[in-house]
């Protein structure tokens, strides 16, 4: 058993690595058209998960049930800004020593991304764009906060990236005298929703914690335009719940 969970956390770590750049082995996959969410599982073999799953994500939050949840603790530093544009989506790596703490369970962040609309629904609405940001525990065991995000005011951090983000694929590259803090993207109230599900993106692999704040955070007109010039539309679509327990914090 030990040796099955060590297995599936590598398999999640590996995942967090290909959000960031794809290997030379991949195949493309996309949003639309014969690459598309509805083909990611034939694609390749470690994506069959993507079809034949049964904790798969996004999913529309609904009848969600309230419990004593220890609240979300977060510890995020200011870090200097690597960006890059792999493709699929305008991604922020981070480096080590910032995390969240969730009771006993404590889960450093290793990169942020977005996505155009958002990819969860809350009983049935969308919203504008949504940022996940991914951790890993000391095991490899990943844990997405995603951050729903509604057209308001600007934010400001936002903007720092939007200036340098690249218009096209490319490697990554770090902004020299530019800096960000993930903590800029949070709402003031940190109330969420959690479920257990999968990355949104091929291999979709399973056995990732979410928790979805239930306040979204503010984006002006402009930043999402900026963003959805490069990327009209990469949000998966909705995945079956199926039946899978969904906790609300009080």
């Amino acid at each position: 058993m030990r040796n099955l969970v060590a297995s599936a956390a590598c398999v999640l770590a590996l995942s967090v690595t290909a959000l960031a750049q794809d290997t030379a082995h991949a195949p493309h996959w996309g949003y639309s058209g014969k690459e598309g969410p509805n083909a990611w599982g034939s694609l390749k073999s470690e994506y069959q998960l993507c079809q034949s799953g049964k904790q798969q994500s996004p999913i529309n939050i609904k009848d969600a049930k309230k419990d004593s949840l220890p609240a979300i603790q977060f510890d995020y530093k200011p870090a200097a800004l690597n960006v890059v544009n792999n493709g699929h989506t305008i991604l922020v790596t981070y480096p080590s020593g910032s995390f969240i703490t969730v009771g006993d369970k404590k889960y450093e962040l290793k990169q942020f991304h977005f996505h155009h609309p958002s990819e969860e629904e809350i009983n049935g609405k969308s919203y504008d764009m949504v940022v996940h940001l991914v951790h890993a525990d000391a095991d490899g065991r990943l844990a997405v906060v995603a951050v729903l995000m509604r057209k308001g005011a600007a934010n400001p951090m936002l903007q720092k990236i939007w200036e340098k983000m690249p218009k096209e694929e490319g490697p990554a590259r770090e902004v020299v005298g530019v800096e960000v803090n993930a903590a800029a993207l949070l709402p003031s109230s940190r109330a969420y929703y959690t479920f257990p599900g999968s990355l949104t993106t091929p291999p979709c692999s399973e056995g990732v914690t979410w928790f979805v704040l239930k306040t979204p955070s503010e984006i002006s007109a402009e930043e999402i335009e900026t963003f959805s010039k490069i990327y009209p539309h990469n949000a998966r679509p909705i995945q079956p719940a199926n039946e899978r327990a969904i906790l609300e914090s009080q």
